[in-house]
This record gives C-alpha cells, sequence and structure tokens, in this order.
C-alpha cells in the first residue's frame, strides 16, 4: 500500500513540477521587464502574488491559516520555518500585503529562468563563502531601507523527511538587530506531507490544505531588548511550539 500511495505522490510532484515550469515560462515575458527598476520590481511582485494564486488554484492548494495574528507597520523580518519548496510558492499568497524578497541560497541561481527570478528579485546567500555571505546582508540592509520586508528560513535547507526544526542560524537575527525591525514568525506546519523534497522519490505529495500558525509579531523594541543569541532561542521555541503541539514524536 505504501508503494502504490508513493507512485502516486511522485505522479503529483512530476505534476506541479511540468505545472511550475510551463507557468515559470508563460510569465517570464510579464516579470522579465518588471526587474531592471526599484519602481518596477514592486510590480513584479504583484505579479508573483498573481502567479502564487494561480499556482495554488491549478494544484488544489488551499491555506488555512490556523492562528491569525495583526501585522506591524513595513518592512519587518518574516521568519519561518522551512518544510518544503512549497514554502516559497505559497508565501506570496500568505503574506501580500507588504512586498517582501526571499534571503536564500545561492544553488537557486543554477535553474533556467528562476535563476534570473531570483538574482533579480531575490538575495542569494553563498553559504560557504563568508565575504560573500556578509555582502548578502549588506544587500539586504539596502533593500530593506527601499522599503521591502525579508523572509528568512532561518534553519537554512529543508529537513531530510520529518518537520523536526534545525538549529537556526545567526542571519536573520543579527539583520534585526542592526536595522531595528520587528519579526513576523510564521509556523509552516504540514507542507511536507503536500510537497515532500523531490529527491525523496516516493515522498509524501498531495492536493490539499496547507496549515500555517501567524504568531503575533515580536516588536522592534522587544528584539533590542535581547541580545542576538537569546533572540535566536527565543524565535526557535515559539515556532517549534506549534510543531511539538501537532506532532508530539518530536519531542523524543
Amino acid at each position: 500500500m505504501q508503494k502504490v500511495l508513493g507512485v502516486f505522490s511522485l505522479i503529483w510532484k512530476l505534476y506541479v513540477g511540468i505545472l511550475f515550469a510551463v507557468m515559470a515560462i508563460l510569465f517570464f515575458p510579464f516579470i522579465y521587464p518588471l526587474l531592471f527598476s526599484d519602481r518596477n520590481k514592486k510590480r513584479a511582485f504583484k505579479v508573483f502574488v498573481v502567479w502564487s494564486w494561480t499556482f495554488r488554484i491549478l494544484c488544489f492548494y488551499h491555506v488555512k491559516r490556523v492562528r491569525k495574528a495583526d501585522l506591524p507597520k513595513g518592512p519587518y523580518i518574516i521568519l519561518a520555518n522551512h518544510l518544503s519548496y512549497l514554502d516559497i510558492f505559497l508565501m506570496y499568497s500568505i503574506l501580500p500585503q507588504n512586498e517582501f524578497l526571499f534571503l536564500g541560497k545561492g544553488e537557486l541561481l543554477r535553474y533556467p529562468i528562476i535563476g534570473v527570478y531570483f538574482k533579480r528579485l531575490n538575495i542569494p546567500v553563498h553559504r560557504g563563502d563568508r565575504v560573500k555571505a556578509a555582502r548578502s546582508l549588506v544587500h539586504a540592509s539596502r533593500e530593506v531601507r527601499k522599503g521591502w520586508s525579508i523572509v528568512i528560513f532561518p534553519e537554512g535547507g529543508i529537513p531530510n523527511v520529518n518537520p523536526k526544526m534545525k538549529a537556526f542560524k545567526s542571519g536573520a537575527f543579527q539583520l534585526a538587530k542592526n536595522l531595528n525591525l520587528p519579526i513576523v514568525p510564521l509556523t509552516l506546519l504540514n507542507n511536507h506531507l503536500l510537497f515532500s523534497d523531490p529527491t525523496f522519490i516516493l515522498g509524501p505529495a498531495r492536493p490539499g490544505l496547507s496549515q500555517v500558525y501567524m504568531h503575533d509579531y515580536i516588536s522592534a523594541e522587544k528584539v533590542a531588548s535581547m541580545d542576538q543569541n537569546e533572540l535566536r532561542r527565543y524565535c526557535y521555541d515559539l515556532l517549534n511550539a506549534p510543531l511539538l503541539e501537532k506532532y508530539p514524536e518530536l519531542k523524543k
């Protein structure tokens, strides 16, 4: 039975992958010309929101906010755990209120078209090079001053199979403290069941309900009151709590 479900999951992954590739090509003429000026990049963000909603509709993905919360005035740091590539595609329709950029792994630059989008609109981080990683934070600081919020997955990668969080890296918290920014914490609860890592060939994948837990935002004053390590531990425990409640086996 498990193998049969795995085959259906593989078929679903192929469908999602093909659909995403087709949409990337179809949206390219609308997005690419907008990526060469700061004013038009804000318009490109709105096109990505439309892309996200279209993708959700065609893939039968609905987003349920298990808990809702108010947002601070932007810009801010959006902090989320990372379960699936689906996290990225859905973020545009989860938080379309304030334009944001992703601070993410530079490996995405290798992919055709996606690499162009990522280089022009988002901020690649080359994690193996400390100098380049530091430059990415400087780049993020410049974009924040232009009014962009920044999305960071502080684990730096996707867990292999289960939703147990990895240790958080420090970049998000350094940026929040240096720029005196509030933090908007999100816990993504089940995207790994809707679209697992493609390298996990027969791993789970299906249409369904993506569950998001929105925490109360952490004010800039509270961010400033904690040192960087304290803030990192606080945010880890905050994001982890809904996961432990949903998956008690992670406590072991």
